[in-house]
């Protein structure tokens, strides 16, 4: 099966979106971009292709008629299983990497009692490992660092209390360990770790057992139908680092654009507000851009200006929307520069201003910057689409759809669920392009 890649290597997150010859998507992925954007990429796609494994299993599943209604109930179990499977792996690769930066370290008398220390606490570490991907398991983050180091750090200070040893030490190992375990890319133990998760789910499952044969065949046929990487793309604000040839780049504006237009065919501006920037972009009706803004310079009105209030007020990113759509009174913020925000932010607390009012008013702000540029890339037209991370923010969303309506009237305004992905279809579309209507066939070098 031929496929066509597209990745988008942002500031914060790295996307990928994987699509066949006929343009239907098969898989998205995602991951944190770390500091090394070779292995981001590398899990993104890696992701993504996984991601298109379970859609191709739920289709040929449906095909069978296997479950009788139990298709959606079967796969969720089928990915939790597999994802417990993959955090158990990385919790060994883990622990083999603490213990080895153990004997390295410098600890004196202290070795004993904190290698002793360690081994409780990755023993408990794996006892609640299962429960994490149990259904209804709530996490903040599905990435390895952040499951795995809040674990960690609950449980070794816990246990660094229990052994008398302090607990910086145990967080000294976590931190010298994790860089190097977040960083591999475990693709050769996939098919591994997805027919160990189709044991535990007929497991889990008993009903299934009797249709086992049934089920099984047509896994274990996608498993074994290959996936070609016919062509691929990278994107995105880290896209000069992409371990590919300048071919097989495009600019993040051509692939916003393009991507918006592939989402919604009507699109005619699109608003992109990502972690880093902003970006405006005029697209035609084939998608192709005619005129863009951008803010690239400051972080003002973007994911990591959220990210900065998140932090001054000791919360969590994906809490401030839901607390600002508790808002009854209505703010202005006067600055959207990160530096001063935190200033104005204890001044209203300090003045008695509820914080929900405090957090619409920043989200008013922000979207009044992206306004501005909006407007210098030539204004709102019909078909409206916004994308990026801040798009699944429902303060944002509120504040954008209020203020579009106030200085354009009623327009189209589309926001699709995975518009984090935008840049990576586009990517990706690109590649479709370029083999199918251009001819080419040379791969992305890896």
């Amino acid at each position: 099966m031929r496929l066509f890649i597209g990745i988008d290597l942002g500031s914060t997150t790295t996307k990928a979106v994987v699509i066949d010859e006929n343009q239907h998507v098969l898989g998205r992925g995602i991951t944190n971009s770390r500091s090394n954007y070779d292995t981001a990429a590398a899990v993104a796609k890696q992701e993504a292709l996984v991601n298109g494994r379970f859609h191709l299993f739920r289709r040929a599943l449906a095909e069978t008629k296997a479950l009788n209604g139990g298709l959606d109930a079967f796969i969720g179990q089928l990915e939790r299983d597999f994802r417990a499977e993959q955090y158990i792996e990385q919790l060994g690769d883990l622990e083999a990497t603490c213990q080895r930066n153990l004997a390295t370290a410098h600890f004196g008398d202290m070795t004993k009692a904190v290698g002793e220390a360690l081994a409780e606490v990755f023993k408990r570490l794996y006892a609640e490992a299962r429960p994490l991907f149990a259904p209804g398991a709530k996490r903040k983050s599905d990435f390895f660092r952040d499951i795995a180091g809040s674990q960690y750090l609950a449980v070794g200070e816990s246990v660094a209390k229990d052994a008398g040893i302090r607990y910086d030490f145990l967080l000294n190992l976590f931190d010298r360990s994790i860089i190097e375990v977040e960083n591999r890319v475990y693709g050769d133990a996939i098919r591994r770790h997805l027919l160990d998760a189709l044991e535990r789910t007929f497991e889990v499952m008993p009903e299934t057992r009797s249709r086992r044969a049934q089920i099984e065949a047509p896994i274990k046929g996608v498993l074994d139908t290959e996936l070609e990487e016919t062509y691929v793309v990278g994107t995105g604000y880290g896209r000069a680092r992409l371990p590919f040839s300048k071919e097989h780049i495009r600019s993040e504006i051509l692939c916003h654009g393009l991507g918006a237009h592939v989402m919604y065919p009507g699109t005619a501006t699109v608003l992109d507000i990502g972690g880093q920037d902003t970006k405006a972009i005029q697209v035609d009706p084939h998608g192709i851009v005619e005129s863009f803004q951008m803010n690239d310079r400051c972080a003002a009105g973007c994911g990591r200006y959220l990210g900065y209030i998140a932090d001054e007020m000791n919360m969590g990113l994906h809490e401030l929307g839901p607390l600002a759509m508790k808002s009854t009174k209505t703010i202005r913020i006067n600055s959207t520069c990160t530096v001063f925000a935190g200033a104005e932010l204890r001044d209203r607390l300090s003045l008695g201003d509820k914080r929900e009012d405090i957090m619409a008013g920043l989200h008013r702000a922000i979207i009044l910057r992206a306004m501005s540029i909006l407007a210098r890339s030539g204004g709102i037209r019909n078909e409206f689409t916004f994308t990026g991370g801040v798009a699944k923010n429902e303060a944002a969303v509120k504040a954008l759809r209020e203020l579009v309506e106030e200085n354009y009237g009623k327009l189209t305004i589309n926001i699709d669920p995975d518009s984090i992905y935008t840049g990576a279809l586009g990517g990706a579309t690109f590649a479709w392009r370029a083999v199918v209507e251009e001819g080419k066939t040379a791969e992305a070098r890896q």
